[in-house]
């Protein structure tokens, strides 16, 4: 059992943890347990009723928060020619081809998001063990292989995250930052859940948002009525 931190366990005891709250209360309580010395991400978690195991259940996309992450994430582009420069001029971290996938094979994986246009996928293939585990080999459910990638560039630099659900079922999703107001926590949470429920799959059955809590990066959970998830 892992050992918490005094300040953990003080900013735990400041609130009823048995209780489930609406988002806003939970957001607003997130934000005041807030303890690290850094400006801490909040984190949304969902608990869905589906089964990882089956593929057609399992659950996964992008979406654009209405009010970004707070932080700006580091592109990765595999393309070339017209393609590569396209992505270079919308503002890409990092652009390649043969020659970034030679890199990825060495260890490089300095980026938060990989993008590939369709044609190079054959090569990118080649690291899929290395990109896969680590949740950045393209793919085309969420947006990151595609000839626009121009657009996929400038998305992913405003705000746009992937989503997808873990072994358990479960769904976690960075909403901002403790030094957002409340309002806009609460607007990306807001838009994540809509986006979750968008994205159920036919097959699941039963109460799809079973759970949800809201945290700080250091600060303990808060739970959500799953019921009031929706705004």
């Amino acid at each position: 059992m892992a050992v918490r931190s005094k300040k953990y366990r003080q900013a735990a005891s400041r609130f009823d943890r048995q209780a489930a709250y609406p988002p806003q209360d939970a957001i607003r309580i997130a934000k005041e347990l807030a303890y690290a010395n850094f400006d801490e991400t909040v984190e949304a978690v969902f608990r869905l009723g589906i089964d990882p195991r089956k593929a057609d259940q399992n659950v996964r996309g992008t979406i654009r928060l209405p009010h970004g992450t707070g932080k700006t994430k580091k592109v990765a582009v595999f393309a070339e020619g017209e393609k590569a420069r396209e992505a270079e001029e919308a503002g890409a971290d990092i652009v390649g081809g043969q020659d970034l996938v030679a890199r990825v094979e060495k260890g490089f994986l300095d980026f938060d998001v990989a993008i590939a246009t369709p044609d190079i996928m054959s090569q990118v293939g080649k690291v899929g063990k290395i990109l896969g585990p680590r949740g950045l080999m393209p793919n085309p459910k969420s947006g990151t292989v595609t000839f626009d990638v121009a657009d996929a560039v400038r998305d992913f630099k405003a705000g746009k995250i992937e989503y997808r659900n873990d072994r358990t079922g479960n769904v976690h999703v960075p909403i901002g930052k403790v030094s957002f107001d409340v309002d806009k926590l609460v607007e990306n949470f807001a838009a994540v859940a809509e986006e979750l429920i968008r994205a159920k799959p036919p097959t699941a059955k039963g109460r799809y948002i079973k759970k949800a809590a809201v945290s700080s990066t250091m600060g303990p959970g808060i739970k959500i009525d799953p019921l009031k998830v929706r705004p």
